[in-house]
Parts: C-alpha cells; sequence; structure tokens
C-alpha cells in the first residue's frame, strides 16, 4: 500500500511541477510578445525589452550575460527548451545603447526559431507589429559572423526583428 501511494504522490509531484512549467512557459511567451508588440500608436514596443530578458535569464533559459555583443545588439542562444507561437526559440537579439559605440541603434528585440509548423501565423504577426519575418534565415551564416559557437541541428529557421528601424518602414 505504501509503494501505491507513493507513485500516486510521485506522479501528483510531477504532474504539478509540469504544469507549473507550462505556466512559467507562457507566462515568459506572453512577455516576449508583449515585447514585440507595436501600440496602437504605431511608434513605441507595449512593453520593455529589458525585463523580458532579465525573466529569461532568471528562469535559465538564457545565460547572464550574452554569448556576443556586437555594435548594440547582445545575442543569446537558448540554454534550455523554450518555443514561440509553436516554434522552438533558439535565439534572443537584444538591440540597446548602454554607451555610444558610433551611429545607428535601432532599439527592440530580435529572435530565430526553428520552424516546427506552418510559419503564417508568424507572418501575420510581423505584419501587424512593425516587424520584420525572415524564413529561411540563415542562422548559421549569423551566429558564424558573430562568432557564436552553437550546436544547432540543420533545419528550417526563421527571423522575426521587432526594432525601431522596422517599425519604419
Amino acid at each position: 500500500m505504501n509503494k501505491i501511494l507513493y507513485f500516486l504522490l510521485s506522479g501528483l509531484l510531477l504532474s504539478a511541477a509540469s504544469s507549473h512549467s507550462l505556466a512559467s512557459d507562457a507566462r515568459l511567451e506572453n512577455q516576449l510578445i508583449l515585447a514585440l508588440k507595436i501600440k496602437p500608436d504605431g511608434q513605441d514596443r507595449q512593453a520593455e525589452s529589458r525585463p523580458v530578458i532579465r525573466a529569461y535569464q532568471q528562469a535559465a533559459i538564457i545565460s547572464k550575460k550574452p554569448q556576443q555583443r556586437a555594435d548594440y545588439i547582445d545575442f543569446y542562444l537558448l540554454q534550455k527548451p523554450a518555443s514561440f507561437m509553436g516554434h522552438t526559440l533558439i535565439l534572443l537579439e537584444e538591440e540597446y545603447m548602454d554607451k555610444y559605440v558610433g551611429c545607428c541603434v535601432s532599439p527592440g528585440l530580435g529572435l530565430v526559431l526553428q520552424v516546427e509548423a506552418d510559419t503564417r501565423p508568424l507572418q501575420d504577426f510581423a505584419e501587424k507589429n512593425a516587424c520584420t519575418f525572415k524564413p529561411h534565415a540563415d542562422v548559421f551564416d549569423t551566429l558564424k559572423t558573430y562568432g557564436i559557437r552553437h550546436k544547432l541541428p540543420k533545419a528550417d529557421y526563421a527571423s522575426l526583428s521587432c526594432r525601431e528601424r522596422d517599425a519604419q518602414k
């Protein structure tokens, strides 16, 4: 009887942990979506990027420090699985200026996804939120350009950029 009770309790704990993880993942994804969405005035994003990056760091999905910083962009390869609109999130990019290094900062976020399903919802999101969507993105070339080591599988990738310059197009 004790073994049965043990297995039942173990199953309940695993189930509770799993549902907490799913709720946590959904909360992170919703934060990311808000930081990518444009306000009705078409000028600014609905949320700042820095709190989103911190939330992903606190969840240990990305490291405390970026794998690379180039110009004004921090690049974060995911250390744990996360999803975005039904696709696997691979890379987060945050563009911001902490000190002047030259011309043309374009604040906002970008991300790279491993395509898992139809990309039409991503394209619609990009159109509605003044973002740039690129299907079949060459993530390997991008990472190589910035000197970022990776172990990504050969797959179909897409990128989504929701920065100031994207809203100006």
